[in-house]
């Protein structure tokens, strides 16, 4: 079964996007700040890494950097998710480490089809 690691604050959007990854099949790990995000990843080596931006603590552009430049496999792919979709955001966060750029609200419907494009690299 394939792992998911969510880094996210905001419970309500950890448990959307957990219970649409688990309705698909998915194994779910959770972190709620960047260092607890860095030590999940290090420790279970997770298929796909969804990254908010905006965290308690370090940030996710931080948190990307240094999961990238720790020992788990720098082809993970990581996946920023923002409320904070302004000009030069999507840019900021694929130059930080992030393979793509997700903006909330998250849309039920779709964001399956965006993780799967990505869990394909991994």
């Amino acid at each position: 079964m394939k792992r998911i690691l969510i880094i996210e604050d905001n419970e309500t959007n950890i448990y959307l996007i957990s219970f649409i990854l688990k309705k698909n099949g998915y194994e779910v790990l959770e972190a709620k700040t960047g260092e607890e995000g860095v030590e999940l990843a290090l420790k279970e080596k997770p298929n796909l890494i969804i990254m908010d931006i905006q965290l308690p603590g370090i940030d996710g552009l931080e948190t990307t950097k240094r999961i990238r430049e720790s020992k788990v496999d720098g082809g993970v792919p990581i996946i920023a998710l923002t409320s904070y979709a302004m000009t030069g955001d999507r840019e900021r966060a694929l130059s930080a480490g992030c393979n793509g750029y997700l903006e909330k609200p998250i849309n039920p419907d779709t964001i399956m089809e965006e993780i799967e494009k990505f869990i394909k690299m991994n």
